[in-house]
């Protein structure tokens, strides 16, 4: 799982057109990382829509935003056309990377674990160093608290 504070391990995963994607490929602009449970479901257009609505803001910071799931990519280019989403759905079939950043599976009392999505962000700096995180947020939150780290990144610079 991943600390603020640490360095964000790099991935490569396709995104909803099937061309990979690495975080890596980011590096010297800061990333907004949301994951999500389910495309094109309430919670989930809530919290995509609003990085949407936020975009512009997000790019003024010099940052781009990425979505990440389970869904396949078609079916996130789907919901990409629909909400008129400006930034990369990338798909995480095998949860590889949910996995590892501490997405994927929800603990019941520390005994079960079950094969659940953990609607989450994380906020990279430039240099590829988790800044900000929460594993575990509702859809507006994740919005509002990354918003709120990109923010307290810039006037760091």
């Amino acid at each position: 799982m991943l600390t603020i504070g640490q360095p964000a391990p790099d991935f490569e995963l396709p995104n909803q057109d099937g061309e990979p994607v690495r975080l890596s490929d980011f590096r010297g602009q800061k990333v907004v990382i949301f994951a999500f449970p389910k495309a094109n479901t309430a919670g989930c257009n809530a919290q995509a829509c609003g990085f949407r609505d936020e975009f512009p803001n997000i790019e003024t910071a010099n940052a781009v935003v990425l979505g990440i799931s389970a869904d396949t990519p078609a079916e996130l280019k789907a919901w990409k056309q629909a909400k008129k989403l400006p930034y990369d759905l990338l798909s995480d079939t095998e949860r590889r990377v949910l996995t590892a950043w501490g997405a994927w599976g929800v603990s019941l009392l520390n005994v079960i674990n079950l094969p659940l999505m953990v609607r989450s962000y994380w906020v990279i700096d430039e240099n590829g160093i988790v800044a900000d995180m929460q594993v575990g947020v509702s859809p507006t939150g994740s919005v509002n608290k990354a918003l709120a780290a990109l923010n307290r990144e810039v006037n760091r610079a």
